[in-house]
Protein backbone atom coordinates (compact mmCIF):
# COMPACT_ATOMS: atom_id res chain seq x y z
CA UNK A 1 0.00 0.00 0.00
CA UNK A 2 1.31 3.29 -1.10
CA UNK A 3 2.27 5.53 2.19
CA UNK A 4 2.70 9.51 1.81
CA UNK A 5 4.15 11.15 4.96
CA UNK A 6 4.02 15.25 5.22
CA UNK A 7 5.92 17.43 7.17
CA UNK A 8 6.58 20.80 7.83
CA UNK A 9 3.21 22.60 8.42
CA UNK A 10 3.21 25.24 11.57
CA UNK A 11 2.25 28.39 12.72
CA UNK A 12 3.33 31.16 10.61
CA UNK A 13 2.53 35.41 10.67
CA UNK A 14 1.19 36.79 7.97
CA UNK A 15 3.61 37.87 4.99
CA UNK A 16 5.50 34.81 6.11
CA UNK A 17 6.98 31.61 4.46
CA UNK A 18 6.72 27.58 4.86
CA UNK A 19 8.09 24.29 3.37
CA UNK A 20 5.94 21.20 3.17
CA UNK A 21 7.43 18.30 2.17
CA UNK A 22 6.04 14.85 1.19
CA UNK A 23 7.84 11.58 0.96
CA UNK A 24 6.53 8.07 -0.34
CA UNK A 25 7.30 4.88 -0.10
CA UNK A 26 5.79 1.85 -1.45
CA UNK A 27 5.43 3.46 -4.99
CA UNK A 28 6.72 4.15 -8.04
CA UNK A 29 6.72 7.71 -7.19
CA UNK A 30 7.99 8.98 -11.06
CA UNK A 31 4.57 7.39 -12.48
CA UNK A 32 2.36 9.14 -10.67
CA UNK A 33 0.77 12.79 -10.30
CA UNK A 34 1.62 14.48 -7.28
CA UNK A 35 -0.40 16.95 -5.81
CA UNK A 36 -1.28 19.36 -2.29
CA UNK A 37 -4.76 19.99 -1.31
CA UNK A 38 -5.92 21.47 2.02
CA UNK A 39 -9.05 22.11 4.07
CA UNK A 40 -9.65 24.84 5.82
CA UNK A 41 -12.27 24.30 8.83
CA UNK A 42 -16.43 23.97 7.74
CA UNK A 43 -14.97 24.17 3.88
CA UNK A 44 -14.33 21.21 0.77
CA UNK A 45 -10.88 19.86 0.34
CA UNK A 46 -9.71 21.48 -2.75
CA UNK A 47 -6.66 21.13 -5.40
CA UNK A 48 -3.70 23.43 -4.59
CA UNK A 49 -0.95 22.30 -6.44
CA UNK A 50 -0.07 19.70 -8.74
CA UNK A 51 2.62 18.33 -10.77
CA UNK A 52 2.43 15.66 -13.25
CA UNK A 53 4.96 12.78 -14.47
CA UNK A 54 6.21 15.43 -17.29
CA UNK A 55 6.89 18.08 -14.32
CA UNK A 56 3.84 19.81 -15.92
CA UNK A 57 2.13 22.00 -13.14
CA UNK A 58 -1.43 23.53 -11.95
CA UNK A 59 -2.31 25.51 -9.31
CA UNK A 60 -5.44 27.08 -8.09
CA UNK A 61 -5.85 30.51 -8.89
CA UNK A 62 -4.86 32.19 -4.87
CA UNK A 63 -2.20 30.75 -4.69
CA UNK A 64 -0.54 31.80 -8.11
CA UNK A 65 2.57 33.75 -7.81
CA UNK A 66 3.10 32.53 -4.36
CA UNK A 67 3.26 28.89 -3.83
CA UNK A 68 5.51 26.39 -5.94
CA UNK A 69 5.21 22.99 -6.21
CA UNK A 70 8.41 20.27 -6.97
CA UNK A 71 9.28 17.01 -7.25
CA UNK A 72 12.21 15.01 -6.55
CA UNK A 73 11.95 11.31 -7.87
CA UNK A 74 15.17 10.03 -6.72
CA UNK A 75 14.00 10.45 -3.48
CA UNK A 76 10.30 10.20 -3.83
CA UNK A 77 9.88 13.70 -2.46
CA UNK A 78 7.19 16.62 -3.16
CA UNK A 79 7.72 19.89 -2.20
CA UNK A 80 5.16 23.00 -1.51
CA UNK A 81 6.63 26.17 -1.01
CA UNK A 82 4.68 28.63 -0.01
CA UNK A 83 5.55 32.58 0.48
CA UNK A 84 3.80 35.61 1.40
CA UNK A 85 1.20 33.72 3.12
CA UNK A 86 -2.23 34.89 3.90
CA UNK A 87 -4.74 34.23 6.90
CA UNK A 88 -6.96 32.43 4.36
CA UNK A 89 -4.27 30.04 3.28
CA UNK A 90 -4.73 28.42 6.77
CA UNK A 91 -5.76 24.40 6.71
CA UNK A 92 -4.79 21.11 6.49
CA UNK A 93 -2.43 20.41 3.98
CA UNK A 94 -2.63 16.74 2.17
CA UNK A 95 -0.05 15.32 -0.09
CA UNK A 96 -2.32 13.39 -2.59
CA UNK A 97 -0.51 10.88 -5.58
CA UNK A 98 -2.69 9.88 -8.21
CA UNK A 99 -1.66 6.91 -10.29
CA UNK A 100 -3.58 7.28 -13.79
CA UNK A 101 -4.42 3.80 -15.22
CA UNK A 102 -5.34 3.72 -18.90
CA UNK A 103 -8.89 2.78 -19.41
CA UNK A 104 -10.03 5.69 -17.08
CA UNK A 105 -9.46 4.86 -13.95
CA UNK A 106 -7.08 6.68 -11.38
CA UNK A 107 -5.80 5.76 -8.13
CA UNK A 108 -5.90 8.37 -5.49
CA UNK A 109 -3.69 8.06 -2.34
CA UNK A 110 -3.35 10.66 0.68
CA UNK A 111 -1.35 11.45 3.66
CA UNK A 112 -2.54 12.23 6.83
CA UNK A 113 -2.16 15.97 6.58
CA UNK A 114 0.05 18.40 8.62
CA UNK A 115 -1.58 21.82 10.10
CA UNK A 116 -0.58 25.32 8.33
CA UNK A 117 -1.88 27.78 10.28
CA UNK A 118 -1.84 31.70 9.34
CA UNK A 119 -2.36 33.71 11.84
CA UNK A 120 -0.71 37.20 14.00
Amino acid sequence: QVQLVESGGGLVQPGGSLSLSCVGSRMIFSRHVMGWYRQAPGKQRELVAQMSEDESTNYTESVKGRFTISRDNAKNLVYLQMNTLKPEDTGVYYCNAVLRVPGGMDFHYWGQGTQVTVSS
